[in-house]
């Protein structure tokens, strides 16, 4: 038995030093991009020309982010980025609440298939749905505003938010909704007073993947709004790069100054995502 016992443990520790490596390959895999953007940020452009590449600034300079954030219309960019950003993720919250709080608990045949109809949108690929929203929104005359961006936004994030939310909420126990409905509290005063708290990893998950994803959307940014009065981050980035020069260190300044807020988000709520994956991930 001792022997068998031994032989267990020793495959878990290797198991679990099999893992641990894969984890480690996978944060490289991903940081290194990053932090290779991060010291380009920081190079002279003769230094940034080199070969081989350094890997360390030798003569370090902020001139490429003050030509990035003090280029015309930078600012602007920025707040264009908000609006749209804050707006789909407040959209896509409301309906995803109420959408998977009726899939969690209201008594309807089919949610089999409307989950995995909604979780095939979710993974839809945008180009191709962008020369048809082309034309739909030319005709519903929404092309250059805050409007042609939010709500394709919301359409294509509201699934995986209600995705989210209906695993959550289905962890929520029933009685606390019994409770408050012998109290006298109706459907829309149960779920704004009771469930809502409970939901609050979910929501935050949802939120945070939401925002990131319409912040950091580029193509159809590039496609519906052509004017500068409506350009969003990822589209005045590209617009750096001229027809006889690509300023590295300018671009990638202004992708380390557009990526802060979704970088604080993720600090500020790393436990709330945490916890609103790990429901989604177990409730069935």
């Amino acid at each position: 038995m001792s022997v068998r016992r031994g032989r267990g443990r020793t495959g878990v520790r290797r198991y679990v030093n099999v893992v641990n490596l894969g984890a480690l390959v996978l944060v490289a895999v991903t940081a290194l991009p990053l932090l290779w953007m991060a010291v380009t940020s920081f190079k002279t452009a003769r230094e940034n020309g080199t070969l081989p590449p350094t890997l360390v600034p030798h003569h370090p300079t902020l001139a490429n982010y003050r030509q990035a954030l003090g280029s015309a219309g930078f600012d602007g960019y920025l707040l264009n980025s908000a609006v749209v950003a804050v707006s789909a993720t407040a959209i896509v919250l409301g309906l995803g609440l109420f959408a998977g709080y009726a899939l969690a608990r209201m008594p309807m045949r089919g949610r089999g298939p409307v989950m995995t109809a909604l979780l095939m949108i979710s993974v839809f690929p945008t180009i191709a749905v962008v020369t048809p929203l082309y034309l739909v929104e030319r005709q519903l005359d929404l092309l250059n505003s805050y409007w042609g961006l939010i709500i394709p936004y919301t359409a294509f994030h509201l699934p995986f938010a209600i995705w989210i939310l209906r695993n959550s909420l289905l962890g929520i126990p029933y009685e606390l909704e019994e409770a408050a409905t012998v109290d006298g509290a109706g459907p829309t005063r149960t779920l704004l007073s009771v469930i809502l708290p409970q939901a609050r990893p979910a929501l935050f998950t949802a939120g945070v993947f939401t925002f990131t994803a319409t912040w950091t959307e580029f193509l159809m940014a590039l496609t519906f709004n052509s004017e500068d009065a409506y350009r969003t981050v990822p589209v005045g980035i590209a617009l750096f790069s001229s027809q006889y020069e690509i300023p590295y260190g300018t671009i990638f300044a202004g992708a380390m100054a557009a990526t802060v807020p979704i970088a604080l988000l993720v600090l500020v709520f790393r436990r709330a995502v945490l916890s609103g994956l790990t429901d989604g991930a177990v409730k069935g």
